[in-house]
């Protein structure tokens, strides 16, 4: 698909043949289309639909052995979590044990190949059998994670398998929540839990020798892409062969024999008749080529690979950011992710389309998913579409060591899963010192802190990091300030210079930086303001920032106002406006939950470009 194409769209990208070589987008089955873009395989079979579902709040199913056979008492529609309506149930009362099955068979077409079985994302502890045998078990429940199950199954011989998932996600502080509600009720900015199967479960067919992962880090200076290739195993007869295009045409190619399961090549840009032309990613261009890997073993191809990357560049210099070296001012909205029928898992991804595009609509550059590690689809919407993202790790709410062991090894995946999209600019590990709440002058917090930072630049040195995003800033390459003043008179004298700004508490509530920590010349964003509700909607316990207005004229003086103040300061170099759509019981934002504007895009857009 060309750029000009996807810039077009208005549906998904569901036009690709499944395993049954059926049309998966008319196949009835939810979210059809491919939970990895970055990363596809031609053969695969969707495992959305209906399973066996039910609760077991006497934690009796390991022990009575309900994976090798059980009466379920319900259904449920994978991959919707049964707190929500698409999932058929929409229970919210808490069960923190649920089980899921289904049976399957595999396609003929995965004929004399391996099959893996991947599980986009579980929350929070999932355990899985197949026929009734364990496969193993995954922690983490915002990223995916597979298993090899070619032992236990064949294809072609439609036998049936049957497949259970246990998943186990309790009230624990520890592990990384976001947003999720851990009381009996919402309260404050937090919202409905997910519980269980929330993304897509897949069947795939690879070689005996396969990729397993494939890292792409832009070079734009020197007009070339790295890449490291991780095979599943090392071969006396491996090759692996890139050829890079663009809208359809040859770029570029690279090939190189495997001695190990680790395969590092570097792409040079352009290498054909374009000449010295160089076609950079950015939010006004998203410019993408399309990378096909191939693996050969004995001369003969052993796996194949679809992925893309950008040519995109971000950097800070003089207290300001760079994209691909040219200045970079920041114009985020606050984006949670919710939907009110299908909660953390967006309903299609038509809906994904739609934020993306409301949010350009809106003049937005970019958006700060908030407290989600987002659906795969909708990093690869805003590679294709344009759109600059935040991503941010959700937080844990108790420090200790069980939580700085969670969010290192989520942090350290989430990085893994989304490295290669070049929307993705800057990772925040931290939000408003939410699990770090004594990060001000706790030694062990700041250290806590401060090692996610060193240990993202050791991942990926390609972005920046907000460490702590909000208030007591320790190493970080950004430095953000919360603010939900109202009026721009309001705001404290502190912003009066970037000198006052950084020693003193800008928001009369936190510090600029934790105890010990200071500025050392990085940019200035406010990366949460605004938050304002109408009065309308701000009742029964819902709720904006401060007093809510009346009209929509009232609305854009008041946004007017303080977005001004903000990106009139000569030192700011971004904002993000508190948010995009209303989440449940909070009110605040530029859209209702169903995704209905509350007020003109074009008049908001207008502010934001002046």
């Amino acid at each position: 698909m060309s750029n000009t194409e996807v810039n077009n769209a208005e549906v998904n990208n569901t036009g690709r043949k499944n395993a049954h070589g059926a049309d998966a987008g008319s196949s009835g089955i939810p979210r059809p289309e491919h939970p990895r873009p970055d990363f596809e395989r031609c053969e695969w079979l969707n495992l959305n639909g209906q399973w066996s579902f039910a609760f077991d709040d006497q934690d009796a199913g390991e022990q009575n052995k309900w994976f090798s056979g059980h009466d379920y008492a319900m259904r449920i529609t994978v991959p919707f979590c049964y707190q929500s309506k698409m999932s058929g149930i929409g229970i919210t009362d808490r069960h923190d044990i649920v089980w899921y099955e289904r049976t399957f068979t595999v396609p003929a077409e995965f004929k004399g190949k391996r099959t893996i079985l991947h599980f986009g994302a579980v929350d929070y502890i999932a355990k899985v059998w197949l026929d009734g045998i364990y496969l193993g078990s995954h922690k983490g429940g915002y990223l995916p994670f597979a298993f090899d199950i070619s032992n236990y199954v064949t294809s072609g011989d439609q036998r049936e398998h049957r497949l259970t998932v246990r998943a186990e996600d309790t009230d624990s502080l520890t592990q990384p929540r976001g947003k999720q509600n851990w009381k009996r009720e919402p309260f404050g900015c937090w919202y409905t839990p997910v519980t269980g199967i929330w993304q897509t479960v897949w069947l795939e067919a690879v070689g005996y020798t396969y990729v397993e992962s494939i890292r792409i880090t832009p070079d734009v200076d020197n007009r070339c892409a790295h890449v490291e290739l991780y095979l599943n195993r090392k071969s006396s007869d491996l090759s692996v062969r890139l050829d890079i295009s663009y809208e359809g045409r040859a770029v570029s190619s690279a090939a190189v024999k495997a001695v190990d399961r680790l395969v590092k090549l570097t792409i040079h840009l352009p290498n054909n008749h374009w000449g010295d032309m160089l076609h950079l990613w950015s939010p006004w261009s998203p410019s993408l080529y399309d990378l096909d890997v191939i693996v050969h073993e004995n001369d003969q191809v052993s796996d194949s690979v679809k992925s893309y990357f950008g040519m995109r560049k971000i950097h800070t210099e003089g207290g300001r950011v760079f994209l691909n070296n040219r200045p970079l001012f920041q114009k985020l909205i606050l984006d949670q992710g919710y939907w009110p029928d299908s909660l953390l898992t967006p309903p299609s991804d038509e809906a994904i389309i739609k934020d993306i595009k409301m949010t350009r609509e809106f003049g937005y550059n970019g958006a700060r998913k908030h407290q989600k590690i987002e659906d795969p689809r909708y990093y690869y919407w805003a590679d294709r579409l344009g759109l600059l993202v935040w991503g941010e790790m959700p937080s844990p709410y108790s420090f200790c060591t069980e939580e700085t062991v969670n969010v290192m090894d989520n942090m350290k995946d989430f990085i893994a899963r989304d490295y290669n999209h070049p929307c993705i600019i800057t990772w925040v590990p931290f939000n408003e010192s939410w699990g770090i709440d004594d990060i001000y002058a706790d030694t062990a917090q700041q250290k806590f802190a401060s090692s996610l930072y060193y240990m993202i630049k050791a991942l990926d040195g390609s972005r920046l990091i907000s460490t702590n995003d909000g208030w007591e800033n320790v190493d970080s390459d950004i430095v953000s300030v919360h603010d939900y003043t109202s009026w721009g008179c309001e705001l404290s004298r502190d912003y009066e210079s970037i000198d006052s700004l950084v020693k003193g508490v800008p928001n009369r509530s936190r510090a600029a930086f934790a105890l010990g920590y200071q500025y050392k010349g990085q940019p200035v964003l406010c990366t949460e303001y605004g938050g304002i509700a109408f009065a309308r909607d701000s009742s029964g316990g819902n709720w904006g920032y401060n007093a809510a207005v009346e009209t929509e004229e009232d609305f854009l003086k008041r946004f007017a106002d303080i977005t001004g103040a903000f990106r009139d300061m000569p030192y700011i170099q971004g904002y993000c406006y508190t948010q995009l759509t209303d989440v449940f019981q909070e009110v605040n934002g530029l859209m209702d939950m169903d995704r209905n504007p509350k007020i003109d895009p074009r008049k908001i857009a207008e502010i934001n470009r002046r």
